[in-house]
């Protein structure tokens, strides 16, 4: 069984590579990538494996990532996203998905943590035991 990974995508390779590191020592799996068209394909390979989409909203030339994350949610649709965006904050309401965070650059690392964290948590419950009630 493969593990789960947060697929992460960011077209400014230091910024993808401070994502990438920050997530994994915060104990995350991750897959990163430096274009949207680099992310459909890693998600087309193996979307059960992608627990959650961190997505830059600018990308370059093509998709954004508030397109990834409408084409990645047609196809799981409780998927947990967090976008980052350095100007595109106040469209989110307008263009993001539901139940997505939106956290504007520059991050700050626990924020992201925090925020994926959260929205992991609401789809997988840590179940309590009765005993200690």
């Amino acid at each position: 069984m493969n593990e789960t990974a947060i697929l992460i995508v960011d077209d400014e390779p230091l910024i993808l590579l401070d994502l990438e590191s920050a997530l994994e020592e915060a104990g995350f799996l991750t897959v990163g990538v430096p274009t949207a068209e680099a992310a459909i394909e890693a998600f087309a390979q193996q979307p059960d494996r992608i627990s959650a989409l961190l997505t830059d909203v600018r990308l370059g030339v093509g998709k954004s990532g508030w397109d990834l994350a409408r084409d990645f949610r047609r196809v799981t649709p409780t998927l947990p996203v967090v976008y980052i965006s350095g100007d595109s904050s106040p469209n989110w309401s307008a263009e993001g998905v539901p139940g997505s965070v939106i956290i504007p650059k520059p991050v700050f690392m626990p924020q992201i943590i925090t925020a994926l964290s959260n929205l992991l948590n609401r789809l997988h419950p840590i179940a309590l035991s009765d005993e200690g009630a």
